[in-house]
């Protein structure tokens, strides 16, 4: 039943999204459902937690206390730090998603515009001074209800609005069924959707279900509980909670460089029941200004954007993440960059998995250098994983995955899988199947060695390839085509020969017979 609920719930979702579809672009749309859809939760969940918990022994409900009362000011003002501690922000009754849906059909006045701007902004100013600040700060910025986007005159703009939050309030979100995650996985489908539509820029905010199951898998291999995970460019957040669907999760840390997507990263983080206190999501560039220095984690995982420029500068030499390396990756590719900012932060017991273009694995100059000392020196890459072509939004290159462990059980090979051609193919975008991804993890964790799919390489075989990682060094893939039988080969043309001049000698036949002349 729990599954019925969530596609039934993905749904309703997407069809009340297609309201503002042609309006504007999907990434402007997406701003807009998300943030309602994140306001709506934090009503429902506001008014449940203070029902259920707070309000219980009193037999009154939360959206019955009037705050122009005294008895209502009094309950308020009560309230008020137990869900700031609890929830980290606060709204009063006349505040709540229902409360505005109320007034925008059935109230004298139904222009909700600007309460709703109200109401968003005394979430954020809610949290002021308390705990979960930073987690709330600026979390509707995204949403700007005065765009001529949606409507050229205020009243059709307030019109739209309240169709689209009517629409909302009629959908069970199913808060009470703590069993399964219903509306966080209704909310990663909505954001997954968005992505399939938004071309080049999805990359930047959402990595496939799939890509972030195997990352997932490859991360938690042998463990039931994790102290830590970080994303270094975590996006919507997809990855880091995909990691929490394998292993019980006790912090979060993440990093991400794009204002919306930040935003739309602490909302996916709320939407999936993380506690803000277990979440770190700080937003600034990672490899010029990181946020979380000096710490270690157990498990890091990351998608970041293929080969994107940076500033190699070269006082960044002096900086402990690149130091010890004698180079910095080039300008203009940053891939290694994110590697050895990565490993810096890995702990002695951690590993960590990261989604690269293929050049990682073969170019020369700095690249190679640093290549090699993680290798030679280090012996720090465990794996490395080829993945199919255009599986990603955005993008059709071929990928791999490179695992990292500091404490390598196997510490004198490097596995080399090769699954870029276990897929299945689709129109735009190619999908990894359960069974290809089950394949792919069993010969990870056992390390196995398949003939055209994997192999264990010793580490003096990878250093007579000059540290080359190139995976069709190691995974041979040819297929011999089968010989061909030159004697019946002979025989058919023979065959073919003697056809052709009988058919010859019918059609000049034919030809006498009709008084005409021969075509040959």
């Amino acid at each position: 039943m729990g599954e019925e609920n969530k596609k039934k719930l993905e749904l309703q979702l997407w069809n009340i999204a297609n309201e503002l579809r042609g309006k504007m672009d999907a990434d402007e749309f997406r701003d807009y459902i998300l943030g309602f859809i994140f306001y709506k939760y934090l009503s429902e969940k506001i008014e449940d937690f203070t029902n259920n918990d707070l309000l219980q022994n009193d037999d009154i409900l939360y959206t019955s206390l009037d705050e122009n009362t005294d008895e209502g000011k009094e309950y308020l003002e009560a309230l008020k730090p137990e869900c700031i501690e609890k929830l980290g922000y606060f709204l009063k009754p006349n505040e709540l998603f229902s409360a505005l849906v109320k007034k925008g059909n059935f109230g004298e006045n139904n222009f909700i515009l600007e309460d709703l701007t109200k109401v968003l902004n005394h979430i954020e100013s809610s949290t002021m001074g308390f705990e979960s600040e930073d987690d709330f700060e600026h979390l509707f910025e995204d949403l700007d209800l005065g765009s001529t986007k949606l409507g050229r005159t205020e009243e059709a703009k307030n019109t739209l609005i309240v169709k689209i939050l009517t629409h909302l309030d009629n959908i069970d979100f199913e808060l009470k069924n703590h069993e399964r995650d219903v509306l966080g996985d209704a909310y990663e489908y909505l954001i997954a959707q968005f992505a399939s539509g938004a071309g080049k820029k999805a990359g930047e905010f959402y990595t496939p279900q799939e890509v972030s199951k195997i990352l997932a898998k490859i991360v938690t291999n042998k463990k039931t509980k994790l102290k830590s995970v970080y994303d270094p460019t975590c996006g919507s957040g997809s990855l880091l909670l995909r990691v929490a669907k394998e292993v019980d999760v006790s912090n979060f840390y993440g990093q991400e460089l794009n204002r919306t997507t930040y935003n739309l990263a602490r909302m996916n983080m709320i939407m999936h029941d993380i506690h803000y206190r277990k979440f770190d999501i700080k937003q600034e560039d990672t490899l010029e200004h990181p946020q979380h220095i000096n710490m270690k984690f157990e498990a890091i995982v990351a998608n970041p954007p293929f080969s994107a420029k940076w500033s190699a500068n070269p006082l960044l030499m002096n900086d402990d993440r690149f130091s010890k390396y004698g180079k910095l990756a080039p300008a203009s590719k940053a891939d290694f960059a994110f590697v050895q900012h990565m490993i810096y932060h890995l702990d002695d017991n951690g590993t960590m998995a990261i989604v690269l273009p293929h050049g990682v694995l073969f170019r020369g100059g700095a690249e190679g250098h640093i290549r090699r000392y993680l290798i030679e020196d280090r012996n720090y890459l465990d794996a490395v994983i080829g993945l199919p072509s255009n599986i990603f939004y955005g993008t059709s290159i071929p990928t791999c995955i490179l695992v990292f462990k500091k404490c390598r059980e196997d510490a004198l090979n490097v596995l080399f899988i090769d699954a870029s051609a276990h897929f299945e193919k689709a129109k735009n975008q190619n999908h990894l199947r359960n069974e290809d991804i089950k394949k792919i993890i069993d010969t990870f964790v056992n390390r196995k060695q398949e003939d055209k799919y994997s192999y264990l390489a010793p580490l003096k075989e990878i250093k007579e390839n000059d540290f080359n990682l190139n995976i069709p060094r190691y995974v041979d893939t040819f297929e011999e085509e089968e010989p061909v039988d030159l004697d019946k080969v002979a025989s058919e043309l023979k065959a073919l020969e003697i056809d052709i001049k009988k058919t010859n000698e019918d059609i000049s036949s034919f030809c006498k017979e009709l008084n005409i002349s021969t075509p040959f």
